[in-house]
């Protein structure tokens, strides 16, 4: 019997299988996450996030001038505030001279044309370590005057430069009253990239760690979405496209590969997956072990977020990212 079908003849060269490649993997697509602290030429690494650090603004600065110079378009600004700086109202998060707000002018004064995204929650500020007010008797996560406070935060850091707000709290009504609040102050240019279905994750412990804000009671399941749930994550979805998000986001990426491409087969907003640092972790662990080729795993997962449906993504290898292209290019 002749074989007259032999996929095989698709695969039998490099050339070969780059011309019919069907996604691609470009330095355009990734946002890289940074920490910035107080004080002076100091970087402290996250002990859980190897090769992630805390830097202060001006080691900051030389770090972004070394991503710029890789080709990264974007990042994403956390601030890693003194423990003394967090109360239970979070009355950091309004002021205007604190250290994010500073950093955001500084970096967008330096770097004109690098794309800035903000993390609009109330965690960094928070002495509760929870993403919203809590109520101090019934220990409630208290939405409404949450979303108040998110609105006001989105349109200082709109008004420090930043290109993209990223509400991350997962508060109900927060993306429509942030976007009412930038387009009365007159941001209609700013981004607002929503983190539509972000889970209640097992994922996040080396960020927490990153910002030292752990809750200090309870959980945040009252307002980040059961990981068993999809029908839900449209019903998100369906929100933030008519409260008018720019962008759609699916937290965490790798275990949520199902909901990108549910998202991608539901919206035509882009769609932002965010890799997130539980991910990176164990990637760096076995790499350091020697258990894993770090490199090519890094490729692959990041081809697998394009492959479900993301346009971007948030990701700690940035950096790495940044380095092996230029080398394989």
């Amino acid at each position: 019997m002749i074989q007259s079908i032999r996929p095989r003849r698709n695969r039998k060269s490099s050339n070969m299988r780059l011309l019919i490649e069907e996604k691609s993997i470009s330095i355009n697509d990734f946002i890289a996450p940074l920490f910035v602290m107080s004080g002076k030429n100091t970087k402290i690494e996250i002990k859980s996030m190897p090769g992630q650090f805390r830097f202060t603004l001006d080691l900051l600065l030389k770090e972004i001038n070394e991503l710029v110079s890789l080709g990264i378009k974007a990042i994403c600004l956390f601030p890693a505030l003194d423990e003394s700086l967090k109360t239970s109202d979070a009355k950091e998060a309004l002021n205007p001279n604190c250290l994010y707000y500073n950093s955001l002018k500084a970096i967008k004064d330096l770097f004109p044309e690098l794309i800035v995204m903000t993390d609009v929650a109330l965690d960094p500020y928070s002495s509760d370590g929870h993403d919203g007010l809590v109520d101090p008797i019934t220990k409630e996560i208290l939405n409404d005057q949450t979303v108040d406070i998110l609105a006001k935060m989105s349109v200082l850091q709109a008004s420090c430069g930043a290109d993209i707000v990223g509400p991350s709290d997962m508060m109900d009504g927060r993306v429509g009253a942030i976007r009412q609040a930038l387009e009365s102050e007159g941001h209609t240019n700013t981004l607002i990239m929503s983190y539509t279905a972000k889970y209640a994750s097992a994922f996040y412990g080396p960020f927490r760690d990153a910002l030292d804000s752990t809750p200090k009671s309870g959980d945040k399941k009252t307002y980040q979405m059961n990981y068993l749930n999809t029908s839900e994550a449209l019903r998100e979805l369906s929100l933030d496209e008519q409260e008018g998000a720019d962008i759609v986001m699916v937290k965490p990426g790798l275990p949520y590969l199902d909901v990108i491409k549910t998202f991608k087969d539901n919206t035509n907003l882009p769609i932002s997956a965010y890799n997130v640092s539980g991910e990176y972790a164990m990637i760096k662990a076995a790499s350091m072990n020697g258990w894993l080729e770090e490199d090519k795993v890094v490729l692959e997962m990041m081809g697998s977020f394009k492959r479900a449906g993301a346009d971007m993504v948030l990701t700690y290898f940035s950096k790495d990212l940044g380095k092996i292209l230029r080398n394989n290019a």
